[in-house]
């Protein structure tokens, strides 16, 4: 019996995929395509989590990132032979093999660049009268006796250092060798000797034999420690004038290390040992913090003292490299997770979407399957098989596809995720079609959402998701994405209950305006109006689970599209104010003033659409705050009136005056600058206030300003509180005056700093500009070169290359990508929802056409009445994804900071909070799609209707 019933299964398979190919088919590609996005996340998170790890360890400073083990020399109660023998290369190769040995994993070495040897750690005076001595004040140099130095170097000149016959403790004449660089600065040469002091007294002899150039200058070799490739100008620390000697170090020949033993110089054995990123994966940053803490004070070290001696010490900056990864991944990751369970959401609906299609298909087949005696578990198990064998072989080559495309990762999560994109649908179908079948049902019941009322469950559940909502929304905007231990779903989760509360919603009030409008629609003449909005109060497609999706997908695109844009726009405006417009040109120093035919050559290049030429001078000391005075704070767009109506606030703002001790002086044309701030978006400068006029009319040339001179300014805020509203005096290399504030402006384009005070230029001393700025998007080799005809002494910024700076980390990088992926597959999956709900009911509509027509129906009316049949649920999703989307927003928005994505790992970046905003493409773009859709989907269903003949829709005995 058993074989009887497994031949019969096999027919009944195959018999059902040869009827119906194309919607096997379907089913299996938008399996197939759910299957790669589920299955690439997780490998795409993991892939830019690696990629940043790796990144940050590579590009980290070689003194921060290598792993330095160093004891000092041995003791002086060990015999001389003994001491010597424990800083020979043989000793030191042997405990540098155990080292790389016992490192822990996930911590390896790279082992061409590690090196060992002995070092003097206290700078020695080099005394030789033909080194150069700024400041009078002779250089100190190190000496170390490192291995590798022909590996990692080339001979430049002269010959490689050696320790012919054996070098100890008592020698007193070495050979050595120096860098071009440490050449070039301490004028040393082929043939030149250096004394080096000893305990005794008895000076040793180092005699430089060849000039090396380092073949990796920036390889931890060279750079671990930078004095061994460049030398060093650096202050006196014991001197009570600014004076400055040079450092630097001197390569003494690889087995030399025991000479340094008599030296007063403070040797230590070293062994340095560089990190290899290429094995490290994401999820290993959590467990190389832990080993690297062990390593400095933990069980690792006693293994370290166990092989290099129980004074080592382990001494490296790498572990604050991998924490400072780990806080931006922990940053990017809440924000990550609400794109990704926003998508997981919308794709999970679809496919529940498309199991309804089917089984709303199948309906009439499986009821009289049923109607015949079969079970619900035999139907089941019949549907599980049929759609296993379809849907499994999907999940598994859209995984495939996953490993194949997306870069490396852990298997397991994308492996689980496509498992559960299968199951679903395995399980959903089956479930949802006998569900159906349970009790008997009368055929062609009327489905009338119109005449529906919602049950108590359903209010119930409605109410419950509106309580987690809230709660969800609540928390993020009280604490953020983060919330310290890790990504919290349930806030993260938060624009998808929005969402789906607004769809509730929306189903909820989608009968009020059909029943409002059905009325005026049966007292006009024509039918197409009044059967429109009847169908479309029937129609299924205006259901909950197809607005559902709809709303989901339309609300992750927007937030997503909000994400990019919020990313670009804090760049945008980092970029601005680093440089101050699209290309500034200023000199090396602050005093470097710009030559008039600088200027207009630079202002007459094609491509620049204005130029402003600024004179700042920083670091001006303000006068001591106005006590019991207001400042003059008013906005820059204020009127004279409105700034001394608005002077009394400068009160409150007391506090902050204290913090305006100096600030920069910033001359400006008031007219070419106001142009410009407008150009770029800044806000509106009063230029009409600074007006040259009266008291601060331009001074002849030659003549020297007076102290009573008073000059209308614009101040930032701080500066103004501190100034207050009456004349204050100030002195500044452009000359001594007295100030009134007579406007406030919260940034201005020439300088960063937020503390500044704005005056007319012309009304200077020294009106000489020290910055030009410009407007529009000069060729940057023209510019430079235009500028370098001047001299080497003045610098080109270009707001585009200041820019390019910030997307400069995979992790970021990697993250943007997946907010990309984000708005569009958001945006497929509310199109896809869209031809699902309406292929839903296209037999329902055929059949009506087909009815209409041997009435009397024209080709043309059926075209109406199909696209004003499915207007109403276009157009409710579309506005109800607007509001939902620009909602989620507005709603989401204080607790998202987006300084992880935009801005973090530059230096010198404005790392204040960067919000998200309402992107209106996102928005409208997608929305706009569903509408289209739906109208051209009506208006090919209404062609190829027209194509058919009534007799093939309208059969005997069908109740449609």
């Amino acid at each position: 019996m058993s074989n009887d019933k497994r031949a019969a299964s096999a027919p009944w398979i195959r018999t059902r995929l040869r009827t119906a190919p194309g919607a096997a088919t379907a089913l299996a590609v938008l399996v197939l395509v759910t299957a790669f996005l589920a299955a690439a996340f997780p490998r795409a998170v993991d892939a830019y989590e690696t990629k940043g790890l790796r990144h940050d360890i590579a590009t980290a400073d070689a003194g921060r990132s290598t792993v330095e083990i160093a004891r000092p020399q041995p003791g002086l109660e060990l015999p001389r032979e003994q001491r010597e023998a424990e800083t020979r290369s043989p000793e030191l190769t042997r405990v540098g093999e155990a080292l790389l040995k016992a490192l822990p994993a996930p911590l390896r070495a790279d082992a061409s660049s590690v090196a060992y040897g002995v070092r003097t750690t206290k700078p020695s005076v080099a005394t030789e009268p033909w080194l150069p001595k700024p400041d009078a004040v002779p250089p100190k140099l190190t000496y170390v006796a490192q291995s590798g130095l022909k590996d990692h170097a080339t001979l430049a000149s002269g010959a490689w250092p050696t320790a012919s016959g054996g070098v100890t403790a008592d020698s007193r004449a070495v050979q050595g060798a120096v860098t071009e660089e440490t050449a070039a600065e301490l004028k040393v040469k082929v043939g030149a000797t250096i004394t080096l002091p000893t305990a005794a007294q008895e000076p040793i002899t180092v005699t430089i034999t060849g000039i090396v150039a380092p073949r990796d200058p920036k390889g931890s070799y060279w750079s671990a420690d930078p004095l061994l490739r460049s030398p060093s100008l650096v202050p006196d620390p014991s001197s009570s004038f600014p004076v400055n000697f040079w450092t630097g170090t001197v390569l003494l020949a690889e087995d030399t290390g025991p000479v340094l033993l008599s030296t007063a110089a403070e040797p230590v054995v070293f062994w340095r040992i560089p990190p290899d990123p290429t094995g490290l994966t994401g999820p290993d940053g959590s467990r190389l913090t832990s080993v690297i803490a062990s390593l400095e004070s933990g069980p690792g070290l006693l293994e370290v003292r166990r092989i290099a001696g129980g004074t080592a010490v382990v001494g490296t900056g790498l572990g604050t490299v991998v924490e400072a990864n780990a806080r931006m991944r922990d940053a990017i990751s809440p924000v990550i997770a609400v794109a990704a369970l926003g998508i997981g959401s919308v794709a999970a609906v679809v496919l529940l979407m498309t199991g309804a299609l089917i089984a709303a298909r199948r309906r009439n087949e499986l009821a009289l399957m049923r109607s015949r005696g079969g079970s619900l578990r035999g139907i089941g198990g019949r549907l599980l098989a049929e759609t296993a064998v379809t849907v499994l072989p999907a999940s598994a080559l859209g995984l495939l596809l996953a490993v194949l495309l997306v870069g490396e990762g852990r298997w397991w999560p994308g492996a689980l995720a496509a498992a559960g994109v299968g199951l679903l649908v395995c399980v959903a179908l089956p479930v949802r079609t006998t569900l159906q079948h349970i009790r008997p049902t009368l055929h062609g019941a009327r489905e009338d959402m119109v005449s529906a009322r919602p049950s108590r469950r359903r209010t119930v559940a409605e109410l419950t998701l509106l309580v987690l909502a809230v709660g969800a929304v609540t928390a993020l905007r009280r604490r953020g994405t983060s919330t310290g231990g890790g990504t919290d779903l349930l806030v993260s989760a938060a624009p998808v209950l929005v969402a789906l509360i607004a769809a509730l919603v929306l189903v909820r009030l989608y009968p009020l305006p059909l029943r409002l409008a059905t009325r005026p629609m049966a007292r006009l003449r024509g039918a197409i109006g009044f059967l429109s909005l009847a169908r479309a109060g029937r129609s299924s497609a205006g259901g909950a689970l197809p607005l559902l999706a709809l709303l989901l997908a339309l609300a992750t695109a927007a937030f997503g599209g909000s994400v990019i844009a919020g990313i670009g726009d804090a760049r945008d405006d980092a970029a601005l104010a680093s440089v101050g417009a699209d290309a500034r040109v200023s000199g090396m120093g602050d005093r470097v003033t710009l030559p008039d035919e600088l200027v207009r050559t630079v202002s007459g290049l094609d491509g620049v659409r204005d130029a402003a030429p600024v004179r700042v001078e920083y670091s001006v000391a303000m006068p001591e705050a106005a006590a019991g005075d207001d400042a003059g704070t008013g906005t820059g767009t204020d009127t004279a009136a409105d700034a001394d109506a608005d002077a009394g606030t400068a009160g409150d703002e007391a506090a902050d005056a204290g913090d305006a001790a100096t600030a920069a002086l910033v001359g400006v044309e008031p007219a070419s600058y106001a142009r410009l701030a407008r150009t770029h978006g800044l806000p509106a400068f009063p230029a009409a206030r600074l007006r040259a006029t009266g008291p601060s009319a331009p001074l002849p040339e030659g003549t020297e300003a007076g102290p009573e001179r008073i000059l209308p300014a614009v101040a930032s805020p701080a500066v103004a509180a501190r100034l207050g509203k009456e004349p204050r005096a100030v002195r500044t290399l452009s000359g001594d005056f007295q100030v009134q504030v007579v406007g406030t402006t919260a940034q201005i384009a020439a300088v960063s700093s937020t503390d500044f005070l704005i005056v007319n230029a012309a009304s200077l001393e020294q009106k000489a500009p020290t910055t030009l700025l410009l407007a529009g998007a000069p060729d940057p080799g023209k510019l430079r070169a235009a500028v370098d005809a001047n001299g080497k002494k003045f610098v080109v910024q270009l707001r585009s290359e200041e820019r390019a700076r910030y997307v400069n980390t995979p992790m970021q990088a990697g993250a943007e990508r997946i907010y990309l992926a984000a708005v569009a597959a958001g945006a497929g999956y509310a199109l896809l929802a869209v031809l699902l709900s309406l292929l839903q009911t296209a037999p329902e509509r055929k059949t009506l056409l087909a009815r209409l027509r041997t009435m009397g129906l024209t080709t043309a009316q059926g075209r109406r009445l199909l696209a004003f049949e499915a207007t109403p649920q276009a157009l409710l999703a579309a506005g109800g994804g607007l509001f939902t989307g620009w909602a989620t927003i507005a709603l989401l928005s204080p607790g998202v900071d987006l300084v992880p994505l935009a801005l973090a790992g530059v230096a010198g970046s404005d790392t204040g909070p960067v919000a998200l905003r309402t992107d209106l493409w996102s928005l409208g773009l997608p929305a706009a799609g569903v509408v289209a859709l739906a109208a051209a989907v009506a208006g090919v269903q209404a062609w190829w209707a027209s194509r058919r003949g009534s007799i093939t829709e309208l059969r005997a005995g069908d109740s449609r």
